[in-house]
């Protein structure tokens, strides 16, 4: 069984999912939300105490009283994106890092777009800060797709400089 809960955020409504007591998602959007919930059998919103945990962190973090999360999380994808994955969630708080930094540190030095990809596939934007991750010249690049207000508004909490693109 799927459960979700919804937290107000200062990005607006976001979307948290768990699964075998474990979070699974964090949408951005309520399009991605309703995109994923289609595909998805047996969802039903209650808010359990993984998702209420969540939820705190999020706001602590949103608040500033949180720089790292402690929660039970799973995504599922190639060894290469969880590796990916691993590395981003080291990516100290108010630090970024290369996308060719993160090629380096999976052992896979060329694969500098494949990073990129793994970010996009991240299912867990914010708890696996995503967002961290910069262009080489420090510019703001894509985030979950496209949303580079979002990681920019991110990176600003964070007080980590940037170069607009």
């Amino acid at each position: 069984m799927n459960y979700y809960t919804t937290a107000e955020t200062p990005l607006g409504e976001l979307f948290i999912a768990e699964e075998d007591d474990q979070i699974t998602r964090l949408f951005l959007s309520q399009e991605d939300w309703m995109d994923w919930r289609e595909t998805v059998q047996n969802t039903e919103r209650k808010e359990t105490p993984y998702l209420a945990e969540a939820k705190k962190q999020l706001h602590e973090y949103f608040t500033g009283e949180r720089k790292t999360f402690s929660l039970p999380l799973s995504q599922k994808g190639t060894p290469f994106q969880q590796k990916v994955w691993e590395a981003l969630a080291m990516i100290p708080y108010g630090e970024s890092r290369s996308y060719a930094d993160i090629a380096e540190a999976v052992g896979s030095p060329k694969a500098v777009r494949a990073v990129g990809q793994a970010n996009k596939r991240n299912d867990l934007p914010i708890f696996v800060p995503c967002h961290r991750v910069i262009g080489k010249n420090s510019s703001l690049t894509g985030y979950a797709g496209s949303k580079t207000d979002i990681k920019a508004f991110l990176l600003n909490i964070e007080r980590i400089s940037y170069k607009e693109k």
